[in-house]
């Protein structure tokens, strides 16, 4: 689970900024299994803002460590929106982070009436959390890999929107 040359880049301007801003990350994956914050990480000091990461791949620990409620599990999936917002708010909350990355889906083979490749990522703050479901079937390893880079890019273009004017 190596990082890309692009992941990389963006890790270093994701470092700029929070570094910069004095904030904190953590990070809440399904799908991707760690591969986010290993992107994050992947760069010399990640370690002054990444608060680390929580594999969350079995539902029970989705409810149990970040807040997900069953119903909502059970009644939307466990690959959709709310879940994932949920996972953003419950990372934030379970590590003591400023903001949160989190993904949720089927890179692999895909469940509940939705397809491989049915990604739903997201990122923020509790009060302000954004989230998009990708939709893109290339394979297990292609899809976590791009479903990763996609999370860390947007989460990119969040903070300049943010704190950086254009």
């Amino acid at each position: 689970m190596n990082a890309t040359k692009t992941d990389r880049v963006i890790a270093e301007e994701i470092l700029r900024i929070m570094r910069e801003k004095g904030m904190t990350l953590a990070t809440a994956e399904s799908c991707t299994s760690g591969r986010i914050v290993a992107s994050l990480t992947s760069v010399d000091g990640a370690s002054e803002y990444v608060r680390g990461g929580l594999a969350a791949y079995q539902n029970d620990v989705k409810i149990k460590l970040l807040g997900v409620p069953e119903s909502v599990i059970h009644d939307m999936g466990v690959v959709s929106e709310p879940v994932v917002r949920q996972m953003v708010r419950g990372a934030c909350e379970l590590l003591g982070s400023d903001y949160a990355i989190a993904s949720t889906g089927y890179t692999g083979t895909g469940g509940d009436g939705k397809a491989s490749g049915t990604v739903w990522i997201g990122w923020g703050c509790v009060d302000d959390i954004h989230s998009v479901c990708l939709h893109d079937n290339r394979g297990r390893e292609t899809n976590t890999a791009a479903a990763a880079e996609r999370a860390i890019s947007e989460f990119l273009e969040y903070l300049k929107t943010k704190y950086e004017t254009r």
